[in-house]
């Protein structure tokens, strides 16, 4: 890319190969301050190349998706803190939904203790993740496997999904604009999402932070659309009264400072709680 230097090209092609970098990472790599290595971040963001988190950066795209197994390096253990949350709040004897993402897999490895719940899934690896537990029926969802990620997508997913009125949905979303709208990158998926939400009683958001300074073209729901918002930090002021306003309950699972966020999150409405 036109005007930048060859440190900062180094810098997006680790991006692009592993979903994130981390300023003292990069400072080590390349034996020069943190400093300098936060001004190169500043730049590529300044050029959207990148869209900066916590200590670092990641891809920004607002057209295709980070590759799968690069999204897992991404606020891995926010993910993992989110899941554990999420787990918490799902009773025993219960049935639910989780759809394809590398949060809602955090929420399964979370729930394997978990006894009598049945769960519908278009995740393989979620199926994976519980079919060997004794407790935990496990129902996949039909159709097409894609190849990048094992999401089942497509009509016969979604009817297979019509068929169940389950206790809650857990959902993730690639992107959270700040009117509140879920967002992703596959109108395949996103059918499947929506019939996700349409049948079950609660539905939960598992998101972390990183997504609320992302874009997605695909448009999955409304957050008033979900009763809980699990994420990993408070909420930017906008979102956080769409949520009060909305009735939805928000939990932050991590309560943690982000000095390197440009945009840093204002504190939250009256209805967010913390879960440790």
């Amino acid at each position: 890319m036109a005007g930048l230097s060859h440190r900062q090209t180094e810098i997006l092609n680790i991006a692009r190969a592993f979903g994130r970098v981390m300023v003292e990472d990069l400072a080590k790599r390349f034996e020069v301050s943190a400093q300098t290595i936060r001004k190169d971040l500043n730049d590529l963001c300044d050029q959207r190349s990148l869209t900066r988190i916590h200590g670092g950066a990641i891809i920004a795209s607002g057209v295709e998706n980070l590759a799968y197994e690069a999204r897992r390096f991404v606020a891995a253990e926010e993910k993992k803190a989110i899941g554990a949350a999420a787990a918490a709040r799902i009773p025993n004897g219960c049935s639910l939904f989780i759809n394809i993402g590398t949060t809602t897999e955090e929420v399964a490895s979370a729930l394997t203790s978990h006894e009598d719940l049945l769960v519908i899934t278009n995740n393989l690896n979620v199926a994976m993740l519980l079919y060997r537990h004794p407790r935990i029926e496990v129902v996949v969802a039909g159709g097409t496997v894609r190849r990048a990620d094992g999401a089942v997508v497509g009509s016969t997913a979604t009817q297979l999904i019509g068929q169940f009125k389950v206790d809650y949905a857990i959902i993730g979303a690639s992107a959270i604009d700040e009117e509140g709208a879920l967002l992703d990158f596959d109108y395949r998926e996103v059918q499947v999402a929506q019939a996700i939400i349409a049948n079950a009683r609660n539905v939960m958001l598992v998101s972390d932070a990183t997504k609320l300074r992302r874009s997605a073209p695909v448009r999955i729901a409304h957050i008033s659309q979900i009763q809980t918002f699990i994420t990993d930090s408070p909420l930017p002021t906008g979102l956080a009264n769409i949520c009060h306003s909305r009735g939805i309950e928000v939990v932050v699972a991590m309560d943690k400072p982000q000095p390197d966020i440009d945009d840093t999150a204002a504190e939250p409405a009256p209805a967010t709680l913390r879960s440790a």
